[in-house]
């Protein structure tokens, strides 16, 4: 059984291969880089999803990784004699466009997802909620400059997923036909508001930090200053702005499907500290 990842040196791909290897799956891993790919001796880097077809059972989508070639590599998928299409889409991929801030990074969360659904062979779709990396690449900055994070809506709430539970639940989807015909909501085991997370973040840390509120045009130059496009500001300000009348939905398809619950958001930053440790 050969399995196809791509975006396999993302924040979901990684640890997915790493699972696979460790449950003995032959893996063949999609990567640009595959010089400095870093992933587990025995996986097979391949350059293209085109190349890494011939002969697999199984193969992981990442829209974004993909990108123009998406619908391409789905229909050689189909004709190559795959039989299974794991999908990785949102939560919010029903969503109006203007309320998902990924699009405007390259993913395709609703189309992958009807893609694999309308392939013909076994499917699951993945639909996990806000990654717990996101915080990392937008509040890390400022929180080793100083003990306050800015940003809209400090009542908006999310329930962030760690990374690593989203693969362990790709592995199981890949590797058995439990998940089968599925689409999977996935989020983190508690819903915080964004000045309950800073709050959190801080606990952790040691910390007194607290979230401050600033206009919408300010959260928007803050991001487009971190690289982002004016329209991923628009996006992210209106998925919050959705979420002020009721808590982010939480789930327990990790525990359901893994046996254990879902890891804290705490614990991800614990790992992860000197990420958001105040420098000198």
């Amino acid at each position: 059984m050969t399995i196809v990842i791509t975006g396999a040196t993302g924040n979901v791909g990684r640890p997915l291969v790493t699972a696979l290897v460790a449950a003995g799956a032959s893996v063949r891993a999609v990567t640009r880089a595959p010089d400095s790919a870093g992933l587990p001796p025995g996986v097979e880097l391949v350059g293209s999803a085109a190349d890494a077809l011939p002969g697999a059972s199984a193969v992981f989508l990442n829209s974004r990784a993909l990108g123009a070639e998406l619908a391409t590599v789905v229909a050689r998928c189909v004709r190559a004699g795959v039989t299974k299409l794991v999908a990785l889409s949102a939560i919010n991929a029903d969503d109006d466009f203007a309320r998902q801030p990924s699009r405007f990074r390259g993913d395709r969360n609703k189309e992958v997802e009807q893609l694999a659904v309308d392939s013909g062979v076994d499917w699951v779709s993945l639909r996990p909620s806000v990654f717990a990396t996101n915080f990392a690449g937008m509040w890390s900055a400022q929180l080793r400059a100083g003990d306050v994070v800015y940003g809209p809506y400090a009542s908006a709430s999310v329930a962030p997923i760690v990374e690593t539970d989203i693969a362990e639940v790709a592995a199981r989807a890949l590797l058995t036909d439990e998940l089968v015909g599925q689409r999977i909501p996935l989020t983190g085991p508690q819903a915080f508001t964004n000045s309950e997370l800073v709050e959190a973040i801080g606990a952790v840390l040691g910390r007194q930090l607290h979230y401050r509120e600033i206009p919408n045009d300010a959260v928007r130059q803050r991001f487009i200053g971190l690289g982002f496009p004016a329209a991923f500001g628009d996006a992210y300000i209106a998925m919050l702005a959705s979420t002020l009348d009721a808590p982010a939905l939480v789930t327990h398809d990790v525990e359901k499907i893994l046996g254990r619950p879902a890891t804290p958001f705490t614990q991800w930053v614990a790992e992860h500290r000197d990420v958001f440790s105040a420098r000198g």
